[in-house]
């Protein structure tokens, strides 16, 4: 391919201080270096794309710069004889999107170390209703069901629902036999919650103890926790004897003030998940088990869809918490 060819990108500026976001276009040879060249398809809005977008340097070091963590799209060309043009690849993780040319552009270009083909029994669009949130659901189940969990009648809790990890953490535990417990601070959202397999479904106040105990009644049975802070500590002291409390994400606080009872006198395992860096092994059974016996019949309610002009006010709208679900970016190549 013509390595001037031009094409359509969101691209943000640093000037003066601050951040200015805007569709503009970027030339092949401007991308990153890597082994495979990708046609960009679809891609997604995850909250670390927002805070990439909004200037964040503990995520993106330089701009100009063009988010987007999560891709699916086409191979164009590739030098990896693994990967030939016209194969249908998806692209989550690694360092895509944050300081490597990402998503929210027409093309890609990779290490084809990131790259894992798109597994039968999805497309490229559902790859993305998952992409990033749903392989970090995924993965925090696989290390729950790997410390032991097995479906039963005990309670798992997902807090954070309706978000985009959440809300596939709910489908996919629901779709895997699990009996879940939904969190919400979002009242008008129980319906949706209900639609994705949640049997019970719990306001914030619920589960953010403020008592100064250091253990509480056990009641979990498994925890998928995606808002860290005094929320990930109650789950903590609220969790079954040996169960595990998958840990990844930090939406109320990075912080975790608690106590070490849970651990030595319940058992309790905190499971840290980084999707990120996963080693490939392990993130193509999770893909293939996404694409199979993991794959929820609720997936298209969990998206919205949105064009690449139309991503700017989706941005802000995830960064002030209103966004349920997935948004889905179309990126329209030709």
């Amino acid at each position: 391919m013509n390595d001037n060819k031009k094409f359509k990108a969101m691209i943000v500026h640093e000037k003066d201080g601050k951040f200015i976001r805007s569709i503009g276009e970027k030339s092949i040879d401007e991308l990153s270096k890597g082994d495979v060249l990708i046609r960009v398809k679809y891609s997604s809005l995850n909250y670390k794309d927002a805070l990439s977008a909004t200037g964040n340097k503990g995520v993106t070091r330089k701009y100009p710069h063009t988010p987007g963590i999560d891709a699916a799209g086409i191979v164009e060309g590739s030098f990896d004889n693994k990967f030939k043009p016209g194969d249908e690849v998806i692209v989550t993780g690694f360092d895509l999107g944050m300081n490597t040319s990402g998503g929210y552009g027409q093309f890609i270009r990779v290490p084809s170390d990131w790259v894992v083909k798109l597994p039968a029994g999805i497309t490229l669009l559902e790859s993305m209703i998952y992409g990033t949130a749903g392989f970090t659901a995924g993965l925090s189940l696989a290390r729950l069901e790997t410390n032991g969990l097995k479906p039963s009648k005990d309670e798992i809790l997902v807090t954070g629902s309706t978000g985009g990890v959440g809300s596939l953490a709910v489908a996919i535990l629901t779709k895997a036999g699990y009996n879940v417990t939904a969190v919400t601070g979002k009242s008008d959202r129980e319906n949706y919650l209900r639609t994705l397999g949640a049997k019970i479904i719990l306001t914030r106040e619920n589960v953010d103890d403020n008592s100064g105990k250091s253990l509480l009644p056990a009641r979990w049975g498994g925890v998928i926790d995606t808002v860290g802070g005094n929320i990930l500590a109650t789950a903590i002291k609220s969790t079954k004897y040996n169960c595990g409390v998958a840990a990844c994400g930090l939406t109320q606080s990075p912080l975790l003030n608690t106590w070490v009872y849970p651990f030595i006198l319940r058992g309790v395992n905190l499971l840290g998940i980084d999707s990120a860096h996963c080693e490939m092994e392990l993130r193509l059974k999770i893909w293939n088990r996404l694409a199979k016996e993991w794959k929820p019949d609720s997936l298209n309610l969990i998206k919205q869809e949105c064009s690449l002009e139309e991503l700017n006010h989706k941005i802000d709208m995830i960064l002030q918490g209103n966004i349920t679900g997935r948004v889905i970016v179309k990126i329209g190549t030709e």
